[in-house]
C-alpha cells in the first residue's frame, strides 16, 4: 500500500469529523473564553484553512508565510465554513493520491517573513504542521461548543451528549 493510500483514509475520516463538529457551532461568532482566546468564528475559519495549507505541505517544498499577504476566511455561517472545507479537501485529497511515496522523505519549510519555523520531512510537517494541527483545533472547538451549551459530537468515540450506541 502506498503511503498516500494509508494517509487518505485517515484524511477522509478527519473532515467528516470535522465536518460534524463545524455543523454545531452556534450563531455566536465573537464569543471567546477567555480575553487571549480566537473568537467561535476566527477559530472555525482557522480550522477550515488548514486543509489549504496541508496541500501546500504535500504540494510544494516550503511556504513563506508572512502576514502581509494573509487574509484570513471570514465566517460566515457554518455552512460556508463546510463548503470551503469540502473544496479544500478535494485538492488535498488529489495532491495526497499523486505524491510518490519517496516524497514523504523530501525536507519540506516553514518560514515566516524570513525566519525558519519548522524544517523537516515533509512526513513530519504533514502530521505535526497539517494534522496534529487540525484536531488540535477541533477539540478547541468542541470545548467552546460545550461552553455555549451545545451538543459536542462524538470524535473517536462517544462523547457526554452522544453516548455510545453499541
Amino acid at each position: 500500500m502506498k503511503m498516500s493510500e494509508a494517509l487518505l483514509v485517515e484524511f477522509d475520516q478527519e473532515v467528516e469529523k470535522t465536518k460534524k463538529t463545524l455543523g454545531r457551532i452556534p450563531n455566536d461568532p465573537e464569543f471567546k473564553p477567555h480575553a487571549k482566546s480566537m473568537s467561535l468564528g476566527a477559530l472555525a475559519a482557522h480550522i477550515v484553512e488548514l486543509v489549504g495549507f496541508g496541500e501546500s505541505v504535500v504540494a510544494t517544498p516550503m511556504l513563506e508565510f508572512s502576514m502581509s499577504n494573509y487574509k484570513p476566511l471570514p465566517f460566515e455561517s457554518p455552512a460556508q465554513l463546510i463548503g470551503v472545507l469540502e473544496e479544500g479537501a478535494v485538492k488535498l485529497r488529489k495532491a495526497l493520491a499523486e505524491l510518490p511515496d519517496s516524497a514523504w522523505d523530501d525536507t519540506w519549510k516553514l518560514v515566516f517573513e524570513g525566519n525558519p519555523i519548522f524544517s523537516g520531512s515533509r512526513f513530519l510537517a504533514y502530521r505535526e504542521m497539517f494534522l496534529n494541527h487540525l484536531v488540535h483545533h477541533r477539540a478547541q472547538l468542541g470545548m467552546y461548543l460545550r461552553l455555549k451549551d451545545v451538543a459536542v459530537p462524538g470524535i473517536y468515540g462517544p462523547s457526554a451528549d452522544e453516548p455510545w450506541k453499541g
